[in-house]
């Protein structure tokens, strides 16, 4: 992950796509512009999942077992899916070098902290 946001840093600043610095008002309309195209996105994700979820459901009307008609539509929306989760990537590390922050450090703490809270959600399934 840090070579992924070191990566990005340079990468942002050689395209010029870096969050403006230069004022409140400015470094401002900067954040909520790169967030609104990280939601973007992630809309984008959203629209990649339906797609395969009518894909999978036009082969199950087709006959077609849906176990195979759902394995056919994840390999047929991964490369897209990729590409739509790398986007999001990027926007959520241009976020966090903004702030300074070590993703790979706070997503260790966070999966601790949701590891060992008193409350968490329990799986329905056993494996």
């Amino acid at each position: 992950m840090k070579e992924m946001q070191t990566f990005l840093k340079k990468y942002h600043e050689e395209m010029n796509w870096e969050i403006s610095n230069e004022s409140y008002e400015k470094t401002r309309a900067s954040l909520l512009n790169n967030y609104m195209l990280l939601t973007t996105e992630v809309a984008e994700v959203a629209e990649e999942l339906r797609k395969a979820f009518n894909f999978t459901h036009s082969h199950i009307l087709n006959g077609m077992k849906d176990s195979e008609a759902f394995d056919l539509a994840k390999e047929n929306a991964k490369e897209d899916l990729g590409k739509e989760f790398a986007d999001c990537l990027a926007y959520m590390i241009k976020f966090a070098n903004y702030f300074e922050i070590d993703l790979e450090e706070s997503f260790y703490k966070k999966m601790d902290e949701v590891k060992n809270r008193k409350n968490r959600d329990v799986s329905l399934s056993r494996k």
